[in-house]
């Protein structure tokens, strides 16, 4: 059994917030791949179902974010579910908003849920580091993260959640690369008429097209050029 996490704080209050972001991507896998309905459980609440071949256990620890090692530990030790099979989403402030990447093991670069995780069920975990920006001084990180996503943000989100749960079986799987490529195909799709990204990442500018291509030559198509000269013309031509 694997069990993925999403970070969080509960309530209605925080559910936008960008230190969210680990309950809206598991929650967004439990809606795509049909998992039970959550329940409390565990100092959180859980919902179970299968990704590929593999039977996961999504949790939200509903301790706040401080001590949402507290809940990931009581579940380790009751489906005894070593630490390499703990898969964390978490908020990234030190990752631009849109991007994301993957990791196992590490510090907790000062963020209090993996603190909490770090004291609870040691390093060793796996981490999926979901980007949010940072606010440029350090002392702005709380309110930054504890303030709702700006609507600006929207489709960058949304496409990483999606990419999130199109790859969450690779990564159920242990292929962390397949994951990644999953998201990276939401957050960067390549465009079908040649092949290439969008540029930006994040999707191709809104009103652009491409300039339309040059009509043939005629020695490209096949076709003669009409010849409109008289018969007398022509023989004159011959002879120059």
């Amino acid at each position: 059994m694997r069990l993925f996490v999403g970070l969080g704080n509960p309530g209605d209050k925080y559910a936008n917030n960008r230190h969210n972001i680990g309950f809206m991507a598991v929650d967004r896998i439990a809606g795509d791949h049909g998992f039970t309905p959550f329940r409390a459980k565990f100092q959180g609440l859980v919902s179970e179902g299968r990704l590929g071949h593999e039977k996961v256990l999504l949790l939200k620890p509903t301790t706040y974010m401080n001590n949402s090692g507290q809940s990931v530990g009581e579940a380790m030790r009751f489906h005894k579910i070593d630490v390499g099979d703990v898969v964390i989403f978490h908020d990234e402030i030190d990752l631009a908003p849109g991007k994301l990447k993957a990791k196992t093991g590490g510090g907790h670069a000062g963020h209090n849920g993996l603190r909490s995780l770090h004291a609870h069920i040691g390093p060793d975990y796996q981490r999926v580091r979901m980007g949010v920006g940072h606010p440029g001084h350090k002392d702005a990180v709380p309110g930054y993260v504890l303030r709702d996503f700006p609507k600006a943000d929207a489709e960058w989100l949304d496409d990483m959640l999606r990419g999130v749960s199109d790859g969450a079986a690779h990564l159920a799987e242990g292929d962390t690369p397949k994951f990644l490529n999953a998201v990276a195909q939401r957050l960067s799709p390549q465009r079908a008429s040649t092949g290439t990204k969008r540029p930006g990442g994040a999707g191709e500018d809104k009103g652009s097209k491409a300039a339309p291509p040059a009509p043939p030559k005629a020695e490209e198509t096949g076709t003669a050029e009409p010849d409109d000269r008289s018969p007398l013309q022509k023989l004159v031509d011959r002879f120059k």
